[in-house]
């Protein structure tokens, strides 16, 4: 019998965040960049994953950068 070791994602926020945790945390999950996962800085490894495709995570970061999530304040 093999074993398998699933590789530990290496999670890491915006420069923007500092010392701060009330930030979102990504990360590349699963092997071969297959997978971006987010997750709630503050509540570290206790937070939910949400997990995006590589093309969802690419249409969600084009869709940030154009303002259309601002709130505006």
């Amino acid at each position: 019998m093999s074993s398998f070791v699933t590789p530990v994602p290496q999670w890491r926020k915006s420069a923007y965040c500092g010392a701060s945790n009330t930030c979102v945390e990504i990360a590349t999950l699963v092997d071969s960049s297959r997978f971006i996962g987010a997750r709630d800085a503050k509540h570290g490894t206790q937070s939910p994953v949400l997990s995006f495709s590589q093309s969802e995570w690419r249409e969600f970061l084009k869709r940030a950068k154009k303002g259309d999530f601002d709130l505006g304040c």
